[in-house]
C-alpha cells in the first residue's frame, strides 16, 4: 500500500491526491448589468390606435330575381346619388315572364267573365263562378308579382354614396339576391374603424370622446365619438374592433383612408406598471421574459420572468401580469444571462 508523506499534503490538495488528479471548482463569476426600476405609475392620457376610415352604412345591393346582367355602369370607387341607375338585367327573360303572367290574369278575367254570364243563364252553378273568381284572383295576383320584379331588375342608387366594391361583371348570370354591388352611404356620415386591446377595450364605453387625425389632412384634428364596440374579440387578432362617428364635415373623404385616433376614456385606469423597452427578451407581441435582480442566499443573481406586456408608451412598455411594481429589471447584459447567475450591478441604465 502506498502512503502519502504530510510533507506533500498541501501540494497534493492543489495538484494531486495519492497519485490521482484533484478538480478545483472555480468560484461563480458575477456578470456585469445595469438595472432600472418597473415604475408604476398613471397610464398616458389617451388610448392611441390606429384605423381606417369607411361610410357608416354598407349596403349590399342585389337583383330580386335573377338572370343574366345586361349592364352594370358604375365603377369601384364611383360616387352616386340617390335613384341612379346602377345595374340592369337582360329584359328579354323579364319582358318574357311579365308577358306571360299579363296573358294569363287576362284569360282568367275572360273565363270569369263567361261564367258569370252562363250563371246568369242558369247554366253554370255557383260554384264554378267562384272557382273562376278564385282562379282570375290568383293570376292578378301572379302578374303583380311579375310587375314587382321587373321593376327590381334594375338596381338604383337607395342613397347618395360610393360604390366600394363592385362583385360582378356584365354578362355575367347571377342568382336571385346575389351580391351585385356594395353601397358606401356617405350620406349618414363616415366613421373610423380601429381595434383595441382586451385591457384597453375595457377601459372604452359608448360616448367617449375621440380625436382624429388623417395622414390625407395634415394638420387637421377632427373630433369623433365612440358609437360601436364589439362584445366578442376578432378570432384571428384576438381584438375588438371599435367605430368612432366622425362629428365634423368633411369633404372628399374616401374609403381606406389612413386614421390615428387618440380615444379619452370617461372612467381612466389606476396605476400600471412600466419597464424600459430594452429590458424585453424574446417578446411575441403579448408575452416576454425579461431578467430581475434578486438576493438568494446572501447572494445577487439574475431571475428570469415571464411578464404580460400591453400598450408601447415612448420608450417604456407596460406591464400587464408578471411584475408588482419597485423590482429592479436588467436593462444591460441580459442577453448573456442564465436563470440564477451571480450578477453585479453597476448602475441605473
Amino acid at each position: 500500500m502506498k502512503f502519502c508523506r504530510p510533507s506533500l499534503l498541501l501540494a497534493g490538495l492543489l495538484l494531486t491526491g495519492c497519485g490521482e488528479p484533484v478538480t478545483v471548482a472555480p468560484g461563480p463569476s458575477q456578470a456585469p448589468v445595469r438595472v432600472s426600476e418597473a415604475r408604476r405609475e398613471a397610464p398616458e392620457a389617451g388610448l392611441r390606435t390606429i384605423g381606417v376610415v369607411a361610410p357608416t352604412e354598407e349596403i349590399r345591393l342585389s337583383f330580386k330575381m335573377g338572370g343574366v346582367i345586361a349592364s352594370i355602369g358604375v365603377v369601384q370607387g364611383e360616387r352616386v346619388v340617390r335613384g341612379q341607375a346602377l345595374a340592369e338585367l337582360d329584359r328579354q327573360e323579364v319582358q318574357a315572364g311579365l308577358d306571360q303572367a299579363r296573358a294569363l290574369a287576362q284569360k282568367a278575367q275572360r273565363d270569369l267573365e263567361r261564367g258569370e254570364a252562363l250563371f246568369a243563364d242558369e247554366v253554370a252553378t255557383r260554384e264554378q263562378v267562384e272557382d273562376l273568381r278564385t282562379a282570375s284572383e290568383v293570376a292578378r295576383a301572379q302578374l303583380q308579382a311579375a310587375e314587382f320584379n321587373a321593376r327590381l331588375a334594375r338596381i338604383e342608387a337607395p342613397a347618395d354614396g360610393v360604390i366600394l366594391r363592385k362583385l360582378a361583371e356584365q354578362d355575367e348570370l347571377v342568382a336571385a339576391g346575389q351580391p351585385v354591388l356594395v353601397l358606401g352611404n356617405t350620406s349618414s356620415g363616415w366613421i373610423v374603424k380601429a381595434s383595441l386591446s382586451d385591457r384597453e377595450r375595457m377601459q372604452v364605453d359608448l360616448g367617449d370622446a375621440a380625436s382624429i387625425e388623417l395622414d390625407a389632412l395634415p394638420g387637421r384634428a377632427l373630433r369623433g365619438e365612440v358609437v360601436e364596440l364589439a362584445s366578442a374579440a376578432d378570432p384571428l387578432t384576438g381584438t375588438f374592433e371599435v367605430r368612432i362617428a366622425i362629428a365634423d364635415a368633411v369633404e372628399g373623404l374616401v374609403q381606406g383612408l389612413v386614421a390615428k385616433v387618440i380615444l379619452e376614456p370617461a372612467a381612466a385606469g389606476g396605476p400600471v406598471t412600466t419597464i424600459p423597452v430594452e429590458a424585453l427578451l424574446e417578446a411575441d407581441g403579448r408575452t416576454a421574459r425579461i431578467f430581475i435582480v434578486a438576493r438568494r442566499d446572501d447572494a445577487t443573481i439574475a431571475e428570469r420572468v415571464e411578464v404580460r406586456i400591453g400598450r408601447l408608451v415612448r420608450d417604456r412598455v407596460e406591464v400587464l401580469g408578471g411584475l408588482n411594481g419597485g423590482e429592479q429589471v436588467v436593462t444591460e447584459g441580459a442577453s448573456w444571462l442564465r436563470d440564477g447567475q451571480p450578477v453585479r450591478v453597476l448602475g441605473s441604465g
